[in-house]
C-alpha cells in the first residue's frame, strides 16, 4: 500500500484521523479523580507526524519506496509551514521563581555571534508580526487537590519567607495552616504550593521532584547543602553503564541541543570530595552522583562517542567558586589525559600563573578572576589526548582590568602577584629590585588591605617560580618580568610638586624616581621629561607643553598599566608556546570557559559595565541552547510538544549592542569628540535610551540598567578616558629608549598595530568583538552548563542564606531548565543510527526494513509506554531513563550472542584438540619404528664389519697373537677358562684383568698425592694468613709515613721556596692510591726495585703440586724481600725530607719515580699471585682422574 499526499489534503489526513480518534478514546478511559503526579499538558493543534503515544495498528506498515516517504515528509511540513505559529503570553510576577514575561515583536540585532543561523529566520519572519495568543493551559500544580485533601503544603508568610506545613482548614480565598512550629497562620490560597513527600528529601536531581516550585527547590538544595553534598543535577540525562576501552564506551551518544546542566553551591571550606580516589570512582564509573569529575567526564565520553567538540561553561556571581570548579574539572580531564606527567602537569600548573597575574581579592571575593578566559583546550587526535591553553583567544589587554593596578576601592586588593613578589622574593632579588613591603607602595597601601586571612603570599610566590620553570620561563624572562613589576610599583611612588600658578608640575628626583628609571633601563632626564611635559606639533616643530598635576598622575598611571598589561600578554604567549604541543593539531575539543562574575558593587565604573555585559551574552548563550534551540528541536521534528515559557535578556542585549542607539556605540561616539565630557555622555544615553525597558536614567552621571541578576547603577565617571585607553606618543619613544628588551617588545607592537586598521578602536568595540568570537567558537560545542550559587553574603561556611539563593536560582532560570528536562526527550537519535543500533533485537523477520518502521517495531516489542517516546520526522525522541531500559537490552542480547560464540569455540578448540591428538600419537609411533630400524641396521651393520675384519687377518699372526696372550695371562686367568671362551672375548676378558691390576696402582699413587695436596693446601692458609697481617700493618706504616712527609715538606719548602718552585702533584694524597688494597703502597717503595717476572726459577719436576710448593715459596721470598726494600727507601725519603741527610736529589721527583716503580711490580706480582692460586685449584680438581670415574 503507498501512501499518497496533496496539498489540499495535507489539512488532516486518514491516517492522522485514525489515529486522533484512537487517542481520544484512551483519553475518555482514564480515571478521572488522580492527584496529577505531572502537570497536565494541552494538546498542539497544528498538524504534526502521528505521535508515538498513540497506539498504532498491528499491520502498519511504513512504506519502503523513498520517493514517497520523502513526499510525504516535504508536504506535512509545508502545511505546518503554512500555520502560524503561537507564542506564550507571560504569566505571574516578574520577580517569581518561574517568571514569564511578555514576548515582544522581533528586533533585528544588526550584531550577532549566531550570523549564519540568524539570517535564514529572518528571511522567513520579514514582514510578519508573530500572533500572541494566550496559553490555554499552563503549568501548574493543582493546588485545589492539595487544600481539598488537607495535604502538606508550602506556604508564603507575610516577610516572604517559605514554611512548610499542612492545610486545616479553608474559608474563602484564605487558608488556616499549621506549621511545623505548631503555629497556625492564615494565608492567602494562592501563596500556596504543593510539598513533596518525604521520600524525595535531599534528590541528587531536582527533575526527579514530583512537584516542582520554588521552595521544593530551594529546600532541597539547602537539605543537601548541610551535609556537604554541593552538587546537585538539573538534568537527567542517564548513560548506560558500558565498559570501557581505552577510557572510551561504545555507546552511541544522543543529540542534543544541550548538554548537562549542574548547581554548584560554594561551601567556604574544604570538602572531601576531590582527589585521585574520586577521579578513579567516576571514571570507571562507580559512583552516579552529580559532581563537577561528572560533568567532565560526561562531556569527555560525548566528544569520544559523537566526534563533536564539546564546551563547560562555568558561571555564576563574582565568589560562588567558579575558579576552583575551573580546576577540578582540568584536574579530572588531565588525569584521563594521562595523569601528572608531561604536557597534562604544565597545564595544571600554568593556572597558577594566571591566577597570579589576572587574579585579585574584590569586596565579594578573595580570588576573583580578572580577564576572561577559556582555560583549557582538550585536543584528541588518533585517540592521543593533547593539552594546550587558550587564554589568548580573549585574554588581551582590553579584557583585563588595568585600572586595578593604579585604583583601588577600600577592602581590596590589587593582582597577587605584587604581594607575592613583596613577600616571597629571596634577598639577591629583594636588593637588586630594592623591593619594599607593601604597605610602602602608594599602588597597593591605598585599599588598607595588604593580606588575605588563610594565605600565604611568599609560598604563593614559591609555587609561581615553580610553576614558570615547568611551564618553560626562562630564568632570563623570570628576571625581567619581575623587574618590571617592581617598576611598576615604584612608578606608583614617583610625586609632583607645582612650580607655577598655572598648576604646572615638575617630578620630585627621590629614591622611587631613580629606582624607576634603573629599573626602566631608560634615562633619568627621559624619563623625567616624559612624565612632565608632552610634545605637540606646530606646523613642523615639536613644542613641549608642560602638564598639570592632574595630567602628570593620569600619564603616570598610564605607563604603570600598559607596562603591566603588556607583559600580562607576554606571559600568557609564553604560556601558549610553551603548550604549543596541541596548538596545531586538528580534531575534538573540550573547552573549559571561566568568566568574571556578574559585579554590583556601591560604584559601578567601565570595568563592572563590561564584565557584566559578557555575563549577560553568557547568559543568552544558556536560553538559547536550554530553552530556544531545545524547543524548536522538538516543534522542527513534528513532536506534540507545549512551549515552556522563559524570561529571554534579548532587549537588553539590544540595549548594550544596537546600533547606533546602543551603549557601545554611543560611548564609542562621544570617545571621539574632542569636548565630551562623562555627563555628556550620561546625557546622551538617557535621551535616546528612555524608552528601553531594561534602562532608567538617574542623577548626574549615572544610569541604571536591569540585567538578568538584578539592577545596577553605573557612575560614568571615567567612562570616556577608560574607553579611549590612550597611550601617548612621547611614552611609547620613552619605552623605545629603554635598554630593557621587554619594553622594548611592549612599544614596537604598539607601533605596529598603530598602522593597523583597528588602530582607532576604542576598549568597548574591542570588548564586543572578542566576546563574539568566543560565543561563536562555544556554538559550534555541545555546552555543558555549571551554574555557580554562592550560599551568603559573608563566606562563612555552614550558613545557608534562602533569600540569596533563592535570587540566583530566579537569575539562572532553574525552575524552567528542570521543566523541560522533565517533560522533554534528553535523548534523541535518528532513525538510521537507532535502527542501526538495535534493529537485530527485533524478533520479527517481516518487519520493512526502512529505518522508520524498524524504530517503531522495536519500540513496541520491548512495550516502551507510549508516553515515554515520540517518533518524529527524522528522530526517535525518548525521556530519561529509556535509553538505559534499551541499552540493557542490547547489551543482554549482546552476551547472549558471546556465550553461544564462546561454547561454538570451545567445541572447536575440543575437536581440533583430539584430532591434534590423534595425528600426534601416530606420528610418534611412527618415528620409534623408524629409529629403531635405523639402530638395528646400523648395529647389523657394524658387527658384520668387526667380523669380516677378524676374517681377513692371516693365520700366523693371529697363533702368534694368541700364544703371547696365553704367556702373558697364565698367572691370572686359568688355561681352562680361557681356552673354553671365543677368541674375541677371551683378548677383551685378559684386556679387563690388566686395566683392573694398573687400576689397582693408580689407587695407592693417587692416595699418596692426596695426602700431599693436603701438606699443600694447609701451608698456603699460613702463607694467605701471613700476607694479611703483613699487609695491615704496612698500612698503618704507611699512613704514619705519609703523616711525617707533610710535615717535612712544608719545612722544606720555606727554606727552598726562594730555589726551588714546588710541584703540584708532590703532596702525598689519598687520590693517588687505587682502588686496590695494595695502592697504599705507592708512595713508599724504593728505586731498586727488581722485577721477578723473569727471575723466578721454574722447577722442572714432573708433577704440578710440587712445582705450585715452589712456587709459592719463591712468592713469600720474594714479598719479604719487598718490605726489606720498602723499609730502607722509606726511611732514607723520610731523612732526606726531614733534612736530616744531605743529598743532591730532588725528594718530590724520586717519590714519583719510586710510585711509577712500585706499581709496575704490584701489576705483575698480583698477575703471577694470580697464577699459583690457579694452578692450586688445578691441582685440587685434577684428583679425580679417569680411572676413579671408571671404578665408580
Amino acid at each position: 500500500m503507498m501512501l499518497s499526499a496533496s496539498p489540499d489534503s495535507m489539512a488532516k489526513s486518514s491516517l492522522e484521523e485514525m489515529l486522533e480518534s484512537l487517542w481520544r478514546r484512551e483519553e475518555s478511559q482514564k480515571p478521572k479523580d488522580l492527584p496529577p503526579a505531572l502537570p497536565a499538558r494541552p494538546i498542539s493543534r497544528a498538524p504534526r507526524l502521528p505521535s508515538a503515544r498513540k497506539s498504532l495498528p498491528v499491520d502498519f506498515r511504513i512504506p519502503v519506496d523513498e520517493h514517497c516517504c520523502s513526499m510525504v515528509v516535504s508536504e506535512i511540513i509545508k502545511g505546518k509551514a503554512n500555520v502560524k505559529r503561537k507564542e506564550l503570553r507571560s504569566l505571574g510576577n516578574k520577580n517569581s521563581f518561574g517568571s514569564k514575561k511578555l514576548p515582544r515583536v522581533l528586533e533585528t540585532i544588526e550584531e550577532s555571534p549566531y550570523v549564519d543561523e540568524e539570517k535564514k529566520t529572518t528571511v522567513e519572519e520579514a514582514g510578519t508580526v508573530p500572533k500572541v495568543e494566550e496559553e490555554e493551559g499552563k503549568w501548574n500544580d493543582n493546588i485545589d487537590y492539595f487544600i481539598k485533601k488537607k495535604l502538606r503544603v508550602w506556604c508564603r508568610l507575610q516577610i516572604g519567607q517559605w514554611e512548610l506545613g499542612r492545610v486545616q482548614s479553608t474559608s474563602g480565598g484564605e487558608a488556616s495552616v499549621l506549621l511545623s512550629s505548631k503555629n497556625v497562620v492564615k494565608v492567602p490560597t494562592e501563596e500556596l504550593v504543593p510539598a513533596n513527600p518525604d521520600i524525595l528529601k535531599g534528590v541528587e536531581d531536582l527533575i526527579h521532584l514530583t512537584y516542582l516550585n520554588e521552595p521544593s527547590v530551594l529546600y532541597n538544595l539547602g537539605y543537601r547543602y548541610t551535609r556537604n553534598l554541593i552538587y546537585v543535577s538539573t538534568m537527567d540525562e542517564v548513560m548506560p553503564h558500558e565498559s570501557h576501552a581505552n577510557g572510551v564506551s561504545f555507546l552511541c551518544g544522543f543529540h542534543s541541543k544541550a548538554g548537562s546542566v549542574l548547581i554548584a553551591v560554594n561551601p567556604f571550606k574544604e570538602v572531601k570530595i576531590y582527589g585521585n580516589d574520586f577521579i578513579r570512582a567516576y571514571k570507571q564509573r562507580d559512583t552516579d552522583s552529580p559532581h563537577v569529575y561528572a560533568t567532565a567526564d560526561h562531556a569527555y565520553n560525548e566528544m569520544m562517542q559523537n566526534g563533536v567538540n564539546q564546551s563547560i561553561i562555568i558561571s555564576g556571581e563574582s565568589g560562588t567558586g567558579k575558579t576552583e570548579t575551573a580546576k577540578f574539572a582540568m584536574q579530572y580531564l588531565a588525569a584521563l589525559g594521562g595523569g601528572s606527567g608531561g604536557i597534562e602537569h604544565e597545564i595544571l600548573h600554568s593556572n597558577c600563573i594566571l591566577e597570579a597575574f589576572g587574579n585579585a581579592k574584590t569586596s565579594r571575593n578573595d580570588n576573583s578572576s580578572r580577564f576572561i578566559v577559556i582555560a583549557i583546550k582538550y585536543l584528541v587526535t588518533d585517540s592521543t589526548p593533547l593539552f594546550y591553553v587558550k587564554s589568548n583567544t580573549l585574554s588581551g589587554t582590553d579584557l583585563l582590568e588595568k585600572s586595578r593596578v593604579v585604583q583601588l576601592n577600600r577592602g581590596e586588593r590589587s593582582y597577587h602577584i605584587f604581594y607575592q613578589l613583596c613577600s616571597g622574593a629571596p634577598s639577591t632579588l629583594r636588593e637588586r629590585l630594592n623591593l619594599k613591603v607593601p604597605s610602602d607602595y602608594n599602588y597597593l597601601n591605598q585599599s588598607e588591605c595588604l593580606k588575605i586571612d588563610g594565605v600565604d603570599d611568599a609560598k604563593k610566590f614559591r609555587q609561581l617560580v615553580k610553576a614558570l620553570e615547568i611551564v618553560k620561563v626562562s630564568k632570563e624572562d623570570q628576571e625581567h618580568a619581575f623587574s618590571l613589576l617592581a617598576a611598576v610599583l615604584w612608578l606608583g611612588n614617583i610625586s609632583f610638586h607645582v612650580i607655577d600658578n598655572e598648576n604646572h608640575v615638575e617630578v620630585l628626583e627621590d629614591e622611587a624616581f631613580n629606582t624607576t628609571a634603573s629599573l626602566m633601563g631608560c634615562g633619568a632626564q627621559e624619563l623625567k621629561l616624559s612624565l612632565s611635559t608632552r610634545k605637540i606639533y606646530a606646523g613642523r616643530d615639536r613644542i613641549a607643553k608642560k602638564l598639570t598635576l592632574q595630567q602628570a598622575i593620569d600619564t603616570r598611571d598610564a605607563l604603570a598599566k600598559f607596562i603591566y598589561a603588556s607583559l600580562f600578554d607576554f606571559l600568557i604567549e609564553k604560556v601558549n608556546e610553551s603548550l604549543a604541543v596541541g596548538k596545531e593539531c586538528t580534531g575534538r575539543s573540550i573547552n573549559i570557559v571561566d568568566i568574571y562574575g556578574f559585579e554590583s558593587f556601591k560604584k559601578n565604573s567601565f570595568e563592572q559595565f563590561c564584565i557584566n555585559y559578557a555575563n549577560e551574552r553568557l547568559q543568552q548563550h544558556f536560553i538559547r541552547h536550554l530553552f530556544k534551540l531545545e524547543q524548536e528541536d522538538y516543534e522542527t521534528d513534528g513532536i506534540d510538544w507545549t512551549k515552556v515559557d522563559f524570561e529571554d535578556n534579548d532587549e537588553c542585549l539590544n540595549l548594550f549592542e544596537k546600533k547606533p542607539l546602543g551603549l557601545i556605540s554611543l560611548l564609542d561616539e562621544e570617545s571621539n569628540f574632542p569636548k565630551a565630557t562623562d555627563l555628556t555622555f550620561a546625557d546622551k544615553v538617557e535621551q535616546h535610551l528612555s524608552q528601553n525597558t531594561c534602562f532608567k536614567g538617574e542623577r548626574g552621571t549615572a544610569f541604571t540598567v536591569s540585567h538578568y541578576a538584578g539592577q545596577v547603577i553605573y557612575d560614568t565617571s571615567g567612562f570616556l578616558e577608560k574607553n579611549r585607553d590612550p597611550v601617548h606618543s612621547d611614552l611609547i619613544e620613552l619605552l623605545l629608549s629603554c635598554t630593557s628588551q621587554f619594553l622594548q617588545l611592549f612599544a614596537s607592537q604598539v607601533s605596529n598595530r598603530s598602522r593597523a586598521r583597528d588602530s582607532k578602536q576604542t576598549v568597548g568595540t574591542k570588548f564586543k568583538g572578542q566576546l563574539f568570537k568566543l560565543m561563536y567558537q562555544l556554538e559550534n560545542t555541545t555546552p555543558h552548563f555549571i551554574r555557580c550559587i554562592k550560599p551568603n553574603g559573608k563566606h562563612l561556611s555552614g550558613k545557608y542564606d534562602e533569600e540569596l539563593v533563592l535570587q540566583q536560582l530566579r537569575c539562572c532560570g532553574i525552575l524552567e531548565v528542570v521543566r523541560i528536562s522533565r517533560s522533554g526527550y534528553p535523548t534523541r537519535m535518528t532513525h538510521q543510527e537507532f535502527a542501526g543500533r538495535y534493529g537485530f533485537l527485533l524478533s520479527d523477520k517481516d518487519v520493512p526494513k526502512d529505518p522508520l518502521s524498524m524504530s517503531v517495531a522495536v519500540l513496541q516489542q520491548f512495550n516502551t509506554p507510549p508516553q515515554m517516546y515520540q517518533v518524529g520526522f527524522t528522530k526517535v525522541f525518548l525521556r530519561a531513563g529509556q535509553i538505559g531500559e534499551l541499552e540493557s537490552k542490547r547489551k543482554q542480547a549482546l552476551q547472549s550472542i558471546i556465550g553461544v560464540q564462546k561454547h561454538i569455540r570451545v567445541i572447536r578448540s575440543e575437536n581440533a584438540r583430539r584430532k591434534y591428538d590423534i595425528m600426534a600419537n601416530e606420528q610418534l609411533s611412527a618415528i620409534i619404528y623408524l629409529q629403531s630400524v635405523i639402530r638395528g641396521c646400523l648395529i647389523r651393520k657394524h658387527f658384520n664389519d668387526i667380523h669380516n675384519s677378524m676374517n681377513s687377518m692371516p693365520d700366523n699372526t693371529q697363533q702368534k697373537r694368541k700364544h703371547s696372550r696365553k704367556n702373558s695371562d697364565t698367572k691370572d686367568v686359568p688355561q681352562a677358562q680361557v681356552q673354553g671362551l671365543p677368541p674375541i672375548v677371551a683378548e677383551l676378558q685378559k684386556r679387563v684383568l690388566k686395566a683392573e691390576a694398573t687400576l689397582g696402582k693408580k689407587e695407592q699413587e693417587n692416595a699418596a698425592l692426596r695426602e700431599k695436596v693436603n701438606q699443600f693446601e694447609a701451608r698456603w692458609s699460613e702463607y694467605e694468613a701471613k700476607m694479611k697481617s703483613m699487609e695491615e700493618m704496612w698500612q698503618k706504616q704507611m699512613a704514619n709515613l705519609q703523616m711525617s712527609p707533610s710535615a717535612a715538606g712544608n719545612s722544606l719548602d720555606s727554606d727552598n721556596n726562594a730555589s726551588q718552585p714546588r710541584r703540584a702533584d708532590t703532596s702525598i694524597s689519598p687520590r693517588d692510591d687505587s682502588d686496590d688494597a695494595y695502592m697504599g703502597f705507592a708512595t713508599l717503595w724504593g728505586s731498586t726495585a727488581v722485577k721477578f717476572s723473569n727471575g723466578i726459577p721454574r722447577p722442572a719436576s714432573a708433577r704440578e703440586a710440587y712445582a705450585t710448593s715452589n712456587g709459592i715459596n719463591n712468592l713469600v721470598k720474594e714479598f719479604e724481600h719487598q718490605r726489606q726494600i720498602f723499609d730502607d727507601h722509606a726511611k732514607a725519603l723520610e731523612k732526606v725530607k726531614m733534612g736530616q741527610c744531605a743529598s743532591n736529589m730532588n725528594p718530590d721527583d724520586e717519590l714519583q719515580q719510586l710510585k711509577l716503580r712500585f706499581r709496575a711490580w704490584k701489576r705483575d706480582y698480583k698477575v703471577r699471585l694470580k697464577e699459583t692460586k690457579a694452578r692450586l685449584n688445578n691441582v685440587d680438581k685434577g684428583r679425580r682422574k679417569w680411572w676413579e670415574k671408571l671404578v665408580s
